[in-house]
């Protein structure tokens, strides 16, 4: 096996598996490690990750992830009463990630919904994300913000322009969300370097038709090096939606594509 976690996001197997049929699906298929989607308010709570750790076996689950929209922007909020329900509900993600040993938490922060409000205010929002990452820390958990194409972190220099005042923030690279922005992954993967402690990946056919690694034009040898150059040793994971690909077993194959590719390097 390749020196780094390889491995799936359940968000790959959303609308075909709840998440505790995908954990034991991925399991029983050979998969090593996981990032758990969980994608609603029942699944944000410690019940439900017991039974998750449970149905997973063996298999490592690397980080959580939650469903932006449902209370992340609330965590930045000026209410008092919208920023104590938002992290009374962070918590739960919180409990439910020590419970499943995940590392990390894969975050999106504030939808960039209004046009006309500023997101460069690097020192308040700085203090906001060091707040969040103070309440990862009490349950050995450690936030890593992910570039994503309508959130927060959706331009090369929003990380460096945080990092400044939160040096605990850690970097989750998605390069579909890179190639969204406009910008590539390069740019990003620059900017987080030896911060990235996740990656999302996918693929694009030569008509930019997202599809799983390995059926598409995507030099993965490519940015596995450029991970290694910048010392990566954290989890590379499938990200895609469920219509990306046909059978189930299509995913398996990618993610042993992707470990072939993985073990030549990363050594």
């Amino acid at each position: 096996m390749a020196k780094i976690g390889l491995g799936v996001s359940t968000a790959s197997l959303y609308k075909r598996k709840y998440n505790e049929d995908s954990v034991k699906y991925l399991s029983e298929n050979g998969v090593r490690v996981c990032e758990v989607f969980l994608g609603t308010y029942r699944e944000y709570i410690p019940e439900f990750a017991e039974l998750l750790k449970e149905r997973k076996g063996d298999m490592e689950v690397h980080s959580v992830h939650t469903l932006n929209t449902h209370f992340e922007p609330q965590l930045f909020s000026a209410n008092p009463r919208a920023l104590e329900d938002a992290y009374e509900i962070a918590e739960n993600v919180l409990r439910s990630a020590k419970i499943l040993g995940a590392k990390y938490y894969t975050f999106h922060g504030v939808a960039r919904i209004k046009k006309k409000v500023s997101y460069t205010d690097y020192a308040a929002i700085g203090k906001m994300y060091s707040d969040l990452c103070a309440k990862c820390g009490e349950y050995g958990v450690e936030l890593a913000l992910e570039n994503v194409e309508w959130a927060h972190y959706n331009h090369p220099g929003f990380y460096s322009g945080i990092k400044r005042f939160c040096p605990a923030l850690k970097g989750t690279l998605d390069i579909k969300q890179a190639r969204e922005a406009g910008d590539g992954y390069d740019a990003f993967l620059k900017e987080m370097g030896s911060d990235i402690v996740t990656v999302h990946v996918s693929d694009v056919d030569a008509n930019g038709k997202l599809c799983l690694p390995g059926n598409g034009i995507t030099d993965f040898r490519e940015l596995f090096l450029k991970l290694e150059g910048v010392g990566f040793t954290g989890a590379v994971l499938i990200e895609v939606y469920n219509e990306n690909y046909g059978r189930d077993g299509e995913l398996i194959a990618s993610y042993e594509y992707l470990n072939d590719i993985a073990e030549k390097i990363f050594k």
